[in-house]
């Protein structure tokens, strides 16, 4: 199967956040990751190792790193590996099958005593589960009480108008990681529109068996750690190694906060302003425009729709397959005015399937799947060769106030 290994990660829209979750463009099955405790890393305090490997399902252009979860306060702790580093979305998902049973993780509960819990709507499906507060540590940086989803396929009673979004990605498998770090450029991943009304396929408060859609105060909603930890807490920085081709596994570093420490500094990166809505900017390539433009870190490539490079062939349908590699160069522009010229290569996927079978890293994908045609998302294979900056809405940093994006 020449698609087995190029599932694409995308992100949906999540109220006035922007985006959150992922989900593939084929089915995909695959065993799930024995959690381990990570070797001894020789990183800065405010850093943690990331790579981008085999992972849960043989799935290329995934980045992952280890996180702890600990019951609040107390020293009853699991540490998950491979979880997507997801710089598209907002917010902290574990699943319950990778926290022991013994671990009592507090469950969120709004002013009204619901307990709480949450549908995170995906492109194609959803992932359901209570929403708890843990203590979360990456690296030497803790979140206390955080809220974060625990994805329980069997917590409660599925809501219709959750379960109606398409398909489960309710296990290791099916969502392609062992859960999800969601360290985009927003606090929390529904924000102000699930404070005032009921949103459906958003929030719920649970009776028993029985949940119904409810508004939610922010500060109860699953959380993006970063602006919750002590220091270094206005956003972070994914710095990936370049790569030519193709490699079996890349090593980089996510490091926290911007301007805080002297391995996080701006220097001359482009600061290109997103939304304070929905997060995003504008792409101009090829004589269109993409008004819904991400750097996403959680999409396996660049995925965008053209007219000028033809779709590969079933089961490839959701690639590119231009008969040579086409150097192509965009112009990325901020809600600031702030301009970058890009350029990248679209090579064909299913050629890439067959020549390098079993590499994680492929800089060279792209494709059309499930994007709309305003829409613009620079996976993965952007950030090769880049350190790329989200700085965290409302944060103080050396090159303004957040949100915004930079490399």
């Amino acid at each position: 199967m020449l698609c087995a290994a190029l599932l694409a990660l995308l992100m949906s829209a999540c109220g006035g956040g922007g985006s959150g979750g992922s989900t593939g463009a084929n089915a995909f099955t695959g065993p799930a990751v024995t959690n381990t405790t990570p070797a001894p890393q020789v990183v800065a305090a405010n850093a943690v190792r990331v790579t981008i490997d085999a992972g849960v399902s043989n799935v290329p252009n995934m980045p992952f790193v280890s996180l702890t979860i600990c019951a609040p306060g107390t020293s009853q702790c699991q540490t998950i590996d491979h979880v997507l580093v997801d710089t598209g979305s907002w917010g902290v998902r574990v699943f319950a099958s990778q926290l022991p049973a013994s671990m009592n993780l507090p469950q969120q509960k709004d002013a009204s005593g619901n307990l709480v819990a949450e549908c995170m709507q995906f492109f194609d499906g959803y992932t359901w589960g209570a929403v708890k507060l843990a203590d979360v540590q990456i690296g030497a940086e803790t979140a206390a009480s955080l809220p974060v989803q625990v994805i329980d396929p069997g917590y409660a009673s599925l809501p219709s108008d959750c379960s109606s979004l398409g398909a489960s990605r309710n296990t290791p498998s099916t969502l392609q990681a062992n859960g999800i770090l969601g360290i985009g450029v927003f606090k929390h991943d529904c924000g102000a529109a699930c404070v005032t009304q009921a949103l459906a396929g958003t929030y719920y408060g649970c009776d028993g068996a029985t949940c119904t859609s409810i508004p939610l105060a922010e500060a109860l909603q699953v959380a993006n750690p970063i602006p919750y930890f002590a220091t270094d807490n206005n956003g972070s920085l994914l710095s990936l190694p370049a790569v030519s081709g193709a490699a079996q596994s890349v090593t980089g570093l996510l490091v926290f906060g911007i301007g805080t420490q002297s391995n996080n500094a701006l220097g001359g990166a482009q600061v290109i302003g997103v939304s304070p809505s929905n997060g995003t900017f504008t792409t101009a390539h090829d004589g269109t425009t993409y008004s819904r433009s991400i750097l996403d870190s959680g999409s396996t490539g660049l995925f965008f729709r053209s007219g000028a490079l033809p779709v590969c062939a079933n089961p490839n349908s959701s690639y590119y397959c231009p008969t040579s590699t086409e150097q192509l160069s965009a112009m990325i522009e901020g809600v600031n005015g702030a301009t970058s010229a890009v350029t990248f290569n679209v090579a064909n996927a299913s050629s890439i399937a067959q020549k390098y079978a079993g590499d994680a890293a492929l800089p060279q994908m792209a494709g059309p799947a499930f994007v709309t045609s305003s829409i613009f998302d620079w996976g993965l294979p952007f950030f090769y060769g880049r350190s790329v900056y989200a700085a965290i809405e409302q944060q103080p940093t050396p090159g303004g106030a957040g949100p915004y994006v930079a490399y």
